[in-house]
Formats: C-alpha cells, sequence, structure tokens
C-alpha cells in the first residue's frame, strides 16, 4: 500500500493519484490570483506588501497543508476576499484602527473559533441548518463563483445607472475567456480527463499572442517577512472599541466558511447525508489557519469556493488539497510564473463549476414558500451582497421569520433561532 492510499483512502474515495494531482492544479490555479490581490488590498491599509505576498504564500499553504492532512478534504485554504477588503477599508482604514491591532482581533477572532470548533458547536450550527438553506448555500455559491468569473472575464463589468453591465466583448480577454468555457465545456461532455485544466492552460497560451501577456522569467527570491511576522497587537485588539471588530470578524468568518465548506463538500458528495463525516476536523483545520495567517501578518484565511473547480476535476481528498499547499510555497520562489496566468484563464473554469452547482436548485421543496423563499433570498443575496455571509444570514432570519409568521414555529431547530437572532443583532447594532 502506498503512503498517498495510506493517508488519503484514494481507492476508498474512488480516486487516484492522477486526477487528485489534476484537481490540485486545477484549483491552486483558480486560486492563485489571491497571492497577488491580498498584498495590492493590505497594503492600501499601509500593511507591507512583500511581506505580505510572502505571509499569504505560507497562510495558504500551511492552511491548506492542515485540511489535507488533518482533514482529509479537497479543499484550498487562503487568506479571503471580503475579508481582505473589510480588513484593510472598514477597519484599518474606515476605522483608523492600526493595522497591527487589527491583525490581533483576527487572531482572537481564530482563537474563538477554535474554541467554539473543539466544544462541537460549529458541527452543531451546520447540522442545524435546514435542507432548503443548505441546499441554497451551494446554488448562491454557484451564483457567486459566476459572478466573480463574468467580472475577470471582463464579460460583466459595473455600472453607475444599472449597477452592472455588459462588458466589451470585442476585447482579447473576454472572446479568450468564452472560448476557454465552450472548450471546458465540451472536452467535460466528451469524458476528456483534466478538461478544467486544458481550458485554463489554453486561454494561458493564447493570452501570450492575443493578449498582450508577458513572461517575465521562472524563479526569483523570496521577499523577508519580517515587517508583518508576529506584528499583531492583541492588547490594541482588547480595546473597548475593537471589541466590535473581533465579533464582525467571527461572524463573518464563521459563514464565510461554514458556507464555502458545505458547498464544496456537497458537490463532491461528502455530505453524508446532509453531513460532512469530517466536519469537525475540517472546521480545526480552518480555525487554525485562521490563527496562522494572524502571525504570519494577513487577514483572516478560509476555505476557498474555488476549491469547486478542482472537485470538479475529480479531487475528492486531501491529496488534492496537499498538491495546492505545495504549489503555493512553490510560489514563493516561481512568483513570475505563477503570475503567467491572467484571471480571464482562470474564469472560464469557474464559470463552468458554477453552472453545475446551479442544478441542486432541483433538490428544494419550491410547493412550500416557507422552505423555497428563504433558500431563493439566500441564493440571490450571495451574489448580490458579494457577501457569502450575508447571503447566509438573510436566509435564516427570513427561514425563521416565515416559519413563525405561518405558525410553524416548531419545525425551526433551537440553533437556527439563536443564529437568527444573533444576525439581526449584529445588522441592528453593530457597523459594518
Amino acid at each position: 500500500m502506498s503512503i498517498a492510499e495510506k493517508l488519503f483512502k484514494l481507492k476508498e474515495a474512488g480516486s487516484d493519484v492522477r486526477t487528485e494531482t489534476v484537481a490540485g492544479i486545477t484549483t491552486f490555479l483558480t486560486m492563485a490570483y489571491i497571492i497577488f490581490v491580498n498584498p495590492s488590498i493590505l497594503g492600501d491599509a499601509g500593511v507591507p506588501k512583500e511581506a505580505v505576498f510572502v505571509a499569504t504564500c505560507l497562510a495558504a499553504a500551511l492552511g491548506t497543508a492542515i485540511m489535507a492532512l488533518y482533514a482529509n478534504y479537497p479543499i484550498g485554504m487562503a487568506p479571503g476576499m471580503g475579508l481582505n477588503a473589510y480588513f484593510a477599508y472598514a477597519v484599518v482604514l474606515g476605522m483608523g484602527v492600526p493595522w497591527q491591532s487589527a491583525l490581533g482581533a483576527v487572531f482572537i477572532s481564530g482563537c474563538l473559533f477554535v474554541i467554539v470548533s473543539l466544544l462541537g458547536l460549529r458541527g452543531l450550527i451546520i447540522n442545524g441548518i435546514p435542507h432548503a438553506l443548505r441546499t441554497a448555500i451551494t446554488v448562491g455559491l454557484g451564483l457567486f463563483l459566476a459572478l466573480i468569473a463574468l467580472k475577470s472575464a471582463g464579460i460583466v463589468t459595473a455600472n453607475p445607472a444599472t449597477m452592472v453591465a455588459a462588458g466589451d466583448l470585442h476585447k482579447p480577454p473576454a472572446l479568450m475567456a468564452i472560448f476557454g468555457f465552450m472548450l471546458i465545456v465540451a472536452l467535460d461532455k466528451l469524458k476528456v480527463r483534466g478538461a478544467i485544466l486544458i481550458g485554463i492552460v489554453a486561454v494561458t497560451l493564447l493570452s501570450f499572442v492575443f493578449g498582450g501577456n508577458t513572461f517575465h522569467g521562472v524563479f526569483s527570491a523570496p521577499p523577508s517577512l519580517d515587517p508583518t511576522l508576529l506584528k499583531l497587537d492583541i492588547k490594541g485588539a482588547l480595546s473597548v472599541g475593537i471589541i466590535n471588530v473581533v465579533l464582525v470578524f467571527f461572524l463573518v468568518e464563521l459563514f464565510d466558511a461554514t458556507g464555502t465548506l458545505m458547498g464544496v463538500a456537497n458537490r463532491a458528495g461528502l455530505l453524508v447525508p446532509g453531513k460532512m463525516e469530517r466536519m469537525n476536523k475540517a472546521l480545526l483545520a480552518d480555525s487554525a489557519a485562521i490563527v496562522a495567517g494572524s502571525l504570519l501578518g494577513t487577514s483572516s484565511t478560509t476555505a476557498y469556493v474555488e476549491s469547486a473547480s478542482g472537485v470538479q476535476a475529480g479531487g475528492r481528498t486531501g491529496l488534492t488539497a496537499l498538491v495546492v499547499a505545495v504549489l503555493f510555497l512553490a510560489c514563493l520562489f516561481i512568483a513570475p510564473l505563477a503570475g503567467a496566468v491572467p484571471a480571464y484563464a482562470t474564469a472560464p473554469a469557474l464559470l463552468f463549476v458554477a453552472c453545475l452547482m446551479l442544478r441542486d436548485l432541483a433538490d428544494i421543496d419550491w410547493s412550500d414558500t416557507t422552505e423555497s423563499v428563504p433558500a431563493g433570498i439566500t441564493a440571490m443575496m450571495i451574489p448580490f451582497t458579494y457577501s457569502i455571509a450575508h447571503g447566509i444570514a438573510f436566509g435564516f432570519i427570513t427561514y425563521a421569520v416565515l416559519k413563525l409568521l405561518t405558525g410553524r414555529a416548531r419545525e425551526v431547530k433551537p440553533i437556527v433561532w439563536i443564529i437568527a437572532a444573533v444576525f439581526t443583532f449584529k445588522y441592528a447594532y453593530l457597523p459594518g
């Protein structure tokens, strides 16, 4: 028996080393943008960019490795989009909180996560989520992925009058993304293994010819991590004015990560029945990654919805995640090569996965509006608010209120009432 088989139980999962490797590369390529985007966002808040680049790679590698070896799930971890924006623009720039104190708040929220995960409270929350909302989270993630993909490809763009509008479809990035999407769908239908990865590579190669992409070499020495390593200010984070920040980080992290874990696990067929068998380990891995990231010098690390692309490519075990972790470590030394894959090359993969995730709509009981309406609200609000956490919050609140108003309050599990009340309190009394 090989080491891979012992560690990840590939046969039991119906997978093999080649499939898991391809899936890991696929997931990594759809996540790789974060090593460039995260330093840019946190840099706006005054955090040293080069150190953030190193912290991002290390936090992603460490968190994903824990997910691989401890929880055995094909889910990649990295500093979360949205969470980094909240860190930089709302907390540091908006509230005037020093970035060191903001890192301290992330650390505290991570420690809270570890506690509630060890006590089994996060698993209790997830297992208490009604089937309709659980399904809607997967669909909402699909719509969220679609929006990210279409924006990255330039097919959808911002518009001050209509909020969103069609982009310039004559530009090479949009045309290449459309070609990549069609290629992936066709190859998948023809049962070509690695269809998603082939699509990403094809568009990347085309980008050198038609997109003005340039090759900047392969290797470069990693910058110093010292400017952010262990620079968090826990004492500052515990001051009265930042308690709210800690709570907001905690709530957003909880439901961003929980929603992503559930959505990706559902796509991988790991919810049995409706539960992740190793959920608590996955949640502990997620919690540990947040703490580690704050120590290294980056905003909250979380499970990545882009992991769904690797799942679609066949990833079913932690070996997929381990490949992702190794590639993030490699990025410390081959940043120019990793940067050669443009966002519009990974967009077709995300859009394809998004389309597949929408089929879960069929699992919702559309004849019962107390089930279908909260599900619809959840699915719609995730992309419309550009936040997994907000979508889940509105879904919980709607579900509880409708059950109460229709005399069916007994159908609602206690954990749903608690979560709905917490989110109602947050929206009523807390900023952000």
